[in-house]
């Protein structure tokens, strides 16, 4: 016998189990001996109320009883969340339907006491006088031209860039990336001013080529494809060089098709703020037959009168473009596969 570590035929050693069924301290044995508390375990499968194979007695573990209440609890939190998401859901909901449904009530009825959501005359008149009085279809058609513009050269110039600070090394690269990201620290109102005066030394004053020039670079849509080339490995476009693709080639026909998700989602937010932009066509444009949709709403609101009525139909109709948008393109950015045609 040794002081401390098992002996090999059998003998009793201070800690740790023995192979021939001898009694040891801490635990219990695989014989049915007995354990420090007192409790046998039976040799072989036993059929207790844990599935065969489970120990009978009081020291038995009640497996099924834990995990339902582990599923008990996490549904309890689940249900809980889920009631927290819908009742915010309800908070943003309930102004926007409110506003749609105000575009549908007549003048006399938006401030009338008690206050209603649901229109007591229904009406569409609101949406014929904005259509007729402010030539709602041209200023719609100046904002679609603008946006749609904006939009397809935004997202070539993003991805071009993008391509070239990620896949291409050199130091003025780097430093040229850093700039980029810098001008996102700076507010809009402050490059104001001398964007208005490139635009006017060029001769786009007062155009729509003045509003669609001046926005094409964005900081945000750099970033987005720059961060997603980073993750395309160099292996891929080695191999297409080797077959003879040019760099355009490479970046037309395997970049932009594997970027497809980010390209999606660079172009609703691209369209969207186009759409919404009201400060600086309201810079660069005099003239009214060139204005966009938002800067022809601000023209509603008078110094002595509001006509409500017409205003709020024609926000209404000013919103259905990027409410269609969205819901076309939404399945592109939800269920598309960043890494799609990529391995690890």
């Amino acid at each position: 016998m040794k002081d401390n570590g098992p002996m090999k035929d059998g003998l009793m050693r201070d800690n740790g189990p023995m192979k021939d069924g001898l009694m040891r301290d801490n635990g219990p044995m695989k014989d049915g001996l007995m354990k420090d508390n007192g409790t046998t375990l039976t040799k072989g499968p036993s059929n207790g109320p844990d599935g065969p194979g489970a120990p009978d007695g009081p020291d038995a573990p009640r497996a099924p009883a834990a995990r339902a209440d582990r599923s008990g609890g996490n549904g309890t939190r689940t249900v809980a969340v889920t009631l927290v998401l819908w009742a915010l859901a309800a908070c943003f909901a309930f102004p926007v339907l409110w506003f749609v449904l105000s575009a549908f009530k007549p003048g006399s009825e938006l401030f009338s006491y008690p206050l209603s959501v649901l229109p007591r005359d229904w009406t569409v008149q609101g949406f014929a006088d904005a259509w007729q009085r402010i030539h709602f279809a041209r200023y719609f058609g100046n904002t679609l031209l603008v946006a749609s513009v904006t939009t397809v050269l935004t997202v070539l110039a993003s991805a071009g860039t993008g391509y070239a600070l990620a896949k291409y090394s050199a130091r003025w690269i780097r430093v040229f990336f850093v700039c980029v990201l810098a001008t996102t620290m700076l507010p809009t109102e402050v490059i104001l001013t001398p964007s208005f005066a490139v635009v006017r030394e060029l001769g786009l004053y007062d155009s729509l080529a003045g509003i669609i020039v001046p926005s094409i670079i964005t900081a945000t849509g750099i970033f987005m494809f720059r961060q997603f080339f980073m993750t395309v490995p160099d292996e891929i476009l080695e191999a297409a060089r080797i077959d003879g693709a040019s760099e355009i080639g490479i970046f037309v026909r395997i970049m932009l098709p594997i970027a497809r998700p980010i390209v999606v989602t660079l172009a609703i937010f691209s369209f969207q703020w186009r759409w919404n932009d009201y400060i600086w066509p309201l810079i660069v444009l005099g003239d009214q037959k060139r204005f966009t949709l938002q800067v022809a709403l601000r023209n509603l609101i008078g110094a002595q009168n509001i006509d409500w009525p017409v205003l709020i139909a024609a926000s209404v109709i000013s919103l259905l473009p990027l409410l269609v948008m969205f819901l076309v393109f939404q399945r592109y950015v939800m269920n598309a596969d960043i890494n799609a045609g990529l391995k690890d």
